[in-house]
């Protein structure tokens, strides 16, 4: 018999892939179509080959005498005091012992012995016989390989150079051996640590900070520093010749990485052949990238609050190593540097020293100079503040350890001045992104409202944070995994774990293939004002646009001055048939009273439902939602906090 179904079934991909150009534009579509033309016809395997330029480029003796200026010159440099605290000795121990840290967060126990191709989260192997073309970003079996990045990515050695500086250890020999390892067990552009180029930038920086302060060691010989040499200058090239994949088809913190990767090692390794090139292609890109991705309000186009830090800390090392080199950068590019930290800042909780979890959170934290948790933002402003100022925005030592790394002592502070960002505003629009914030003592307000000029990652328009005396009461659900089951990606990546509302069970866009959603949700209008009594936002945006054209999801917020006490008002403008569900995410052991009604003044009982949270990658932990429902289009909700 005749069957209908893979015809059906290509006309779907067929119509999906037409959104998705559209959604995407035409340069996007006709690079990724081109890459994987050449990807299926072994183009790319030619380009990226698997045999290794290697050459003495420079005498280990020679290096050592080469006026190159790092942070500091070598350990010996360094004399800031000493911390040889606990906590950090406990975490290097575990790395001594192969249990790494992933994600800023769980530690694996890999052992001493680990093949650097193995997800530790399921067992998988990756064959290390596959061209990197070869190997797939994503599949059910191999499941999500941010788990095999992670140890290649070597973020793991600062907590190791820092306790060899606060504790007087020579932990040289273990770094330098597991530098070797890897380049013994992952040959030239093969496997999936060649996969993406962001992780082979990222494992320059972090090797190149290993190299510069175990300068002088005994252990670093002839012999490990030429492979290690030999190993840098064949990734470096990979980068270079794949720019375009992340400039064109990725567009985000990926690109900023590898340009800047590509300006630094130009700069730090001016011996190498290619360098001079690089150095003023990756300088002219990184410039573009900055200028292009973070928004004239300093918000940043990925939306996410953890991808924002990562080019926070970027920054950070390109405007002191290029300071300390004789570089500079244009004005628009420090500004833009400038206003990222005073956004930041504005979003960031006083108490606790965290951010919204809002966004796309994968548990990057590429430098880790302290022992205060990952969601801590203040180490990182601080560093960046710091370069503009010449001062800690925090009083803390431990937030401020990060800029005793940095080493700025020298600094020659020729940057223009800028306005302190310290104290926050009351409250403060960032209409470019689409951030309205309210900051009152002990009580924070984040709403998002904004148009999408890049692809959004999540379905989160119009989401509402809180904050209570450092503790987040109303709350993004997280991001959990980027490679898991249907279930927790509708979840995480949609609308139910965000402090907004759905329409029956539709998310605000359709969700595409991979990261992409078609249909993005667009802002009519946002304002953000003050009486004697409240301040009150209003915002309004295009949304469901899957479901039915010309629906716009309206919002009032009213925060009572001083009070824990919050007035919201959704509607749903051309609501066709069906119920208006607002949805509100809390933590188990929550203190929030929530009343409701409908537009006739009657009462809705809040259905209060188990829920989930994921507030670092990879973690998932149980949660309560409070669902409010009506078949009309507006629901009018009252959120009171009782102190305890």
């Amino acid at each position: 018999m005749w069957c209908l179904s893979p015809y059906l079934t290509m006309i779907q991909k067929i119509r999906t892939s037409a959104k998705v150009a559209v959604n995407m534009g035409l340069r996007y579509t006709a690079f990724r179509l081109l890459f994987e033309i050449k990807r299926k016809t072994g183009i790319l395997k030619k380009q990226f080959p698997i045999i290794p330029i290697n050459k003495t480029h420079i005498t280990l003796d020679d290096w050592r005498k080469e006026n190159i200026e790092f942070f500091f010159g070598s350990k010996g440099y360094l004399s800031f005091d000493r911390n040889p605290n606990l906590s950090l000795k406990e975490e290097a121990e575990k790395i001594l012992n192969g249990k790494i840290p992933f994600f800023s967060s769980v530690f694996y126990d890999l052992g001493k012995q680990y093949n650097w191709v193995t997800n530790p989260d399921n067992g998988y192997e990756y064959s290390i016989n596959k061209h990197w073309t070869e190997i797939p970003d994503y599949s059910s079996d191999s499941g999500d390989i941010k788990y095999v990045w992670e140890k290649s990515r070597f973020s793991f050695l600062y907590t190791i150079i820092r306790y060899d500086y606060n504790f007087d250890k020579d932990c040289s020999k273990f770094v330098f051996d597991e530098i070797k390892d890897w380049i013994d067990s992952n040959p030239l552009n093969m496997g999936p640590n060649y996969r993406c180029s962001q992780e082979i930038s990222l494992r320059l920086l972090n090797w190149t900070f290993a190299l510069f302060y175990y300068r002088n060691s005994s252990n670093l010989t002839e012999d490990i520093f030429n492979k290690i040499i030999n190993s840098i200058y064949n990734q470096a090239i990979h980068v270079r010749d794949n720019i375009k994949f992340s400039l064109i088809a990725v567009k985000n913190n990926h690109a900023i990485t590898e340009t800047l990767c590509l300006f630094l090692i130009g700069l730090l390794y001016p011996f190498f052949d290619i360098s001079a090139a690089i150095k003023t292609k990756g300088k002219k890109l990184f410039e573009n990238e900055i200028l292009t991705q973070i928004f004239d309000d300093g918000s940043y186009l990925q939306y996410s609050m953890n991808y924002h830090r990562v080019v926070v800390q970027l920054l950070t090392w390109a405007f002191y190593l290029a300071e300390k080199n004789n570089e500079s950068f244009s004005d628009e590019v420090y500004k833009k540097g400038y206003l990222s930290l005073k956004y930041l800042y504005s979003c960031q909780d006083k108490i606790s020293g965290e951010l919204p979890n809002y966004g796309a959170n994968d548990g990057a934290l590429f430098f880790k100079f302290n022992n205060l948790d990952y969601r801590n933002y203040s180490p990182q402003l601080n560093a960046l503040h710091y370069f503009f100022f010449n001062k800690n925005l925090y009083d803390e030592a431990e937030v401020c350890e990060d800029v005793l790394w940095y080493n700025p002592g020298s600094r020659r502070n020729k940057i223009k001045e800028y306005k302190p960002v310290k104290p926050k505003p009351l409250y403060s629009s960032f209409n470019s992104g689409g951030y309205y914030i309210i900051n009152e003592p002990g009580i924070k307000t984040f709403i998002r409202c904004g148009s999408h000029k890049f692809r959004p990652s999540q379905a989160d328009n119009l989401h509402l944070d809180i904050w209570y005396n450092g503790r987040n009461v109303l709350r993004d659900g997280g991001s959990f995994k980027y490679n898991t089951t249907e279930e927790y990606k509708k979840f995480f990546y949609g609308t139910s774990s965000h402090n907004t509302v759905m329409l029956d069970n539709y998310d605000q866009m359709l969700k595409g293939p991979r990261f992409i959603w078609l249909g993005w949700t667009e802002a009519i209008n946002a304002y953000l004002s003050e009486t004697e009594e409240a301040y009150i936002f209003e915002g309004s945006i295009k949304t469901f646009r899957h479901v039915s054209k010309n629906i716009i999801h309206s919002r009032k917020v009213i925060k009572k001055k001083e009070e824990p006490l919050w007035i919201i008002e959704d509607r749903l403008i051309n609501k066709p048939s069906g119920i208006l569900n607002q949805i509100w995410n809390l933590p188990l052991d929550n203190n929030v009273l929530i009343t409701a009604t409908d537009i006739k003044g009657r009462t809705i009982k809040p259905e209060i439902k188990n829920s989930l949270y994921s507030g670092k990658y990879g973690e998932i932990e149980e949660s309560r939602q409070i669902v409010i429902s009506s078949v009309e289009d507006i629901i009018k909700t009252e959120i009171r906090i009782i102190a305890k």
